[in-house]
């Protein structure tokens, strides 16, 4: 055999595939994982040991540091997580990294059993590849779809891995390839190259599988290889560094710890391993690794890491605030953008966790609409202009969140996310519009009120009783709709349809109440425009919540058919008929 033209085109194919499937089989791992991986990082507690075992855990499942270092500048970038909790995570993503290492060791595995044999990942791959074929092309479920995606994944990987290894075969009988293996014996460009390479392709996974794959040439020794498991592990924070450009000083910090606590424990390890040799010369250096023995390294470099530093993570935190100094920001619009910053487009990298992170915030918008008109119903009797530039001030919050969400949430729709996770984007983008309305709906009672206060006119006793009942009626509907949408309780949104017929009976019989006051010359027509405005706008703010409701209801139901909906449960529904009637009586004139 001999390397020729067409083994360098194996190479870039191998090499394609082991990227493409190390991709798929991430993103899918990622994809599965959903919002728990946010919520795992949210309750982090103040045990560095359980921090640094979260970000080991993550890391492994998602089988990338350099993915798990740019969530965390999204996170620490969005005001989610403290710099000082990241950096414990980093510790973990650093050991959790070098599980990918030890699967691809399997494959220097030498034996003539069967059960043996079959432990060799490119043994095994294609019945998992088999599995995964089945769950996509019959199944029907999200995540079973997904587990088969990363089956498929994990073996188009690993047959990139022997492809790479089969067209590297020839280069052992090769004088030149010797002569350029020669080079490597100076600990400083191995370290050198290996970082340039790992920073090319991103992924310190895949370049350690890479040197794994050429190791089975026998050409690699110890010396050559202790150093370049340092730059790999320094040019994998290269993604983290790209990551944090345009975010605050906080998330700047995370990325450069990561490159800072690579750098610094190969300023350490390095020397002591060139000064020990020097002073023992170790048989062991000058003899060939294997896949088990780069994994092992790997392993040992990452573990000896979070040993050197995690106890002197004060003091390194305290390094890293000084290279990376923070800027005084004052202003409003600093202000501004501090409250959205969650809507980070790094975190677009990991859409479950995007996709939790507008859910709090829409959450967020529920609860200023609900204030807003909750504030502006209470006191509409009593008009204060402060009070309505506190209700203004809150309706250009609203207008500015629904701008900002829908924006962002646009963005989400265009990644890969899971059928949960499309959901809850489906019922969220259907329901900032409403949000929205209410507030403007809190600001048109508002000018009524102002009208009101300035004429100075009011309501006779008999329409003021009318309308307490409606108040009451519309404050439950509120409290009804937020809730439910909160705590995305169905029970709760099946509730809401049902008074907001009651409350457009309501306004019908004192429209009816109105004109025969009217007409008896118990009223005036002046009254009967601001009673009008006043009632339009109550109606309006029900139906706004029932819409709400609905959307709840039907994004479970994967349908957004709505008028569909409400003539079903309108047509003699038993739930439907109980809580009207129940809503009439409690809310009768």
């Amino acid at each position: 055999m001999t390397f020729d033209f067409f083994s360098v085109l194996t190479l870039i194919g191998g090499l394609a595939f082991f990227l493409y499937g190390m991709n798929i089989m991430s993103s899918s791992l990622e994809k599965m994982a959903g919002g728990k991986l946010e919520i795992l990082l949210k309750k982090m507690t103040s045990n560095p040991f359980v921090s640094m075992l979260l970000g080991a855990a993550i890391t492994a499942v998602i089988q990338s540091s350099s993915a798990t270092t740019v969530m965390l500048v999204g996170l620490v970038n969005s005001g989610i997580l403290a710099f000082s909790q990241a950096i414990y995570v980093c510790f973990g993503s650093n050991i959790g990294t070098t599980i990918t290492a030890w699967v691809f060791s399997l494959m220097g595995i030498e034996s003539e059993g069967f059960l043996v044999q079959m432990l060799k990942p490119i043994n095994f791959s294609p019945i998992l590849a088999l599995i995964g074929i089945f769950l996509l092309m019959l199944s029907k479920k999200d995540g079973r779809r997904s587990v088969g995606t990363v089956l498929v994944g994990f073996a188009v990987l690993m047959y990139g891995m022997t492809m790479m290894s089969d067209a590297v075969k020839p280069l052992a009988e090769m004088p030149e390839f010797t002569a350029v293996l020669g080079k490597f014996t100076n600990p400083f460009l191995a370290l050198i190259v290996a970082m340039l390479f790992t920073a090319i392709i991103q992924s310190s996974s895949a370049a350690t599988g890479i040197l794994q794959a050429l190791s089975l040439t026998g050409g690699f020794t110890f010396e050559m290889v202790v150093p370049m498991v340092m730059g790999i592990n320094i040019g994998t924070c290269v993604t983290g560094v790209i990551s944090a450009i345009g975010t605050n000083v906080n998330a700047k910090r995370v990325a450069v710890s990561h490159l800072l606590m690579n750098v610094i424990c190969s300023l350490i390890c390095l020397p002591l391993f060139l000064i020990g040799n020097a002073f023992f010369a170790w048989d062991i250096v000058n003899q060939a690794v294997t896949p088990m023995s780069i994994a092992v390294l790997h392993t040992l470099f990452n573990i000896a890491l979070t040993v050197l530093l995690m106890p002197f993570t004060k003091q390194f935190v305290k390094l890293v605030e000084r290279l990376v100094r923070e800027k005084k920001k004052t202003d409003k619009k600093s202000a501004e953008a501090d409250h959205f910053c969650m809507l980070d487009d790094r975190l677009l990298h990991s859409p479950s966790v995007a996709i939790a992170e507008c859910s709090n915030l829409t959450v967020q918008m529920s609860s200023l609409a609900y204030k807003t008109l909750i504030d502006t119903i209470t006191a509409f009797y009593e008009y204060d202009p402060q009070h309505a530039a506190r209700i203004l001030e809150y309706e250009d919050r609203l207008d500015l969140m629904e701008d900002r969400l829908g924006t962002y949430l646009v963005k989400i729709s265009s990644q890969e996310v899971s059928l949960a996770d499309s959901h809850a984007v489906s019922r969220m983008l259907h329901s900032i519009g409403d949000f929205e309305r209410l507030g403007d709906h809190a600001v048109n009672l508002l000018k009524v009120s102002e009208e009101m206060h300035r004429k100075g006119i009011t309501f006779s006793d008999e329409a003021m009783k009318e309308l307490e009942v409606l108040k009451n009626a519309t404050l439950e509907i509120l409290t009804l709709t937020t809730n439910a949408f909160r705590e995305n309780n169905l029970p709760l949104a099946t509730q809401v349809e049902p008074l907001e017929q009651v409350i457009d009976g309501l306004i019908a019989k004192i429209k009816d109440n109105h004109i025969k006051r009217l007409q008896s010359g118990n009223c005036t027509i002046e009254l009967g425009f601001v009673l009008s405005d006043l009632l339009n706008n109550y109606e309006r703010i029900s139906d706004h919540c029932s819409n709400v409701a609905v959307t709840l209801i039907e994004v479970v139901r994967n349908s957004f058919g709505t008028h569909g909906y409400l003539n079903a449960v309108k047509s003699g529904d038993p739930a439907f008929t109980k809580s009207f009637g129940e809503f009439e009586k409690k809310y009768a004139l």
